[in-house]
């Protein structure tokens, strides 16, 4: 194998994170894969992140730099692998860091089982951070098993729609982008990839850190306009994509997911006080009914999930108070 066929690319997106950048990019340097490209994307920042930016690339070889307009973190992730030489390419993002070994073992799965994309799990680092158990396992998948983890999960082993838990190799994205100016774009992303990979491995060990705590991250900013401007919008694109590519079971299953998700948002929102947030997505369940009910007759759809769907049907502000009660006085007997 040529220099140029191991080269990995990581194209790391970084907009006002000065405080979190540095850990992050001496992550990246410290890793015990040699042959590595870092191309690092200011996007348009306004702090101290572009001086930042090229104090690395002053420091090493293997970094390259671009300051763009600020146009959000697809359009750095384009513009990034629009310069990208690599044969695999990865992706961090510049708040979040990585263990040493992440693109050593990473790509050394994918050599040795012939995988297009490897799949690593994360840690949460920070407040609200959930404790893991990882095995350590490197499992193969092959395109169906890959997608049922994605889409339907697994009680060990999950598949996040997020790209910087991946490794792909370059083939797979010659006709795949970020779609620029919306947020959750991960969802499609991976969902395309997985579609064209013959085979992934998956390595239950946690090499990505995950930075929860940024109150002022994409993730905590505007939540309702989020979900329904970009993440609904993604997950009912995708089951239209599981649809058209042969796959209506996966497609149908995608469905009962995405409405186990809707009921999860409508108790978020009313918590959060966002009555009209939760109104509107009453109402976009209560339009899509016939369907609703089609999919939660199917075998594979838990039985509480079939109970919980018909009170919500029924009246979702009982749905809401069953919960709550729930919440208060069922759980504290199991724990």
């Amino acid at each position: 194998m040529t220099k140029n066929e191991s080269l990995i690319s990581v194209i790391v997106t970084a907009y006002n994170i000065e405080k979190y950048l540095p850990r992050c990019m001496d992550s990246l340097l410290k890793q015990t894969y040699e042959n590595l490209e870092i191309i690092l994307v200011d996007d348009g920042s306004t702090d101290k992140t572009p001086e930042i930016c090229d104090a690395y690339d002053a420091k090493s070889n293997k970094i390259k730099v671009i300051h763009k307009e600020n146009g959000g973190p697809s359009a750095a992730r384009n513009a990034g692998l629009s310069i990208a030489s690599g044969a695999f390419i990865g992706y961090v993002d510049g708040d979040d860091y990585i263990e040493p070994d992440m693109y050593k073992d990473m790509f050394a799965a994918c050599m040795e089982s012939g995988a297009e994309i490897a799949i690593c799990t994360y840690r949460e680092v920070g407040k609200g951070s959930r404790e893991q158990k990882p095995t350590g396992n490197v499992i193969e998948l092959n395109r169906q098993k890959a997608l049922e983890w994605y889409i339907s999960g697994h009680p060990q082993y999950h598949i996040y729609h997020s790209v910087w838990s991946k490794l792909f190799k370059r083939e797979l994205l010659s006709d795949i982008s970020f779609e620029e100016g919306r947020k959750s774009e991960d969802i499609m992303y991976t969902t395309k990839t997985l579609l064209k990979a013959e085979k992934c491995v998956f390595l239950d060990t946690p090499y990505y850190n995950y930075v929860l705590d940024r109150e002022d991250s994409v993730m905590h900013t505007k939540i309702g306009e989020r979900r329904f401007n970009d993440e609904i919008p993604f997950w009912k694109e995708q089951m239209i994509c599981l649809e058209d590519s042969g796959m209506r079971d996966l497609a149908e299953k995608a469905a009962y997911e995405f409405y186990k998700r809707m009921l999860y948002y409508y108790v978020d929102f009313r918590q959060m006080d966002m009555k009209s947030h939760a109104s509107k997505l009453a109402a976009l369940i209560k339009e899509e009914k016939t369907k609703v009910k089609e999919i939660y007759m199917k075998s594979y759809v838990a039985t509480g999930d079939k109970v919980r769907m018909r009170v919500f049907l029924f009246s979702p502000g009982c749905y809401y108070r069953i919960v709550k009660l729930y919440d208060k006085l069922i759980i504290p007997l199991r724990q």
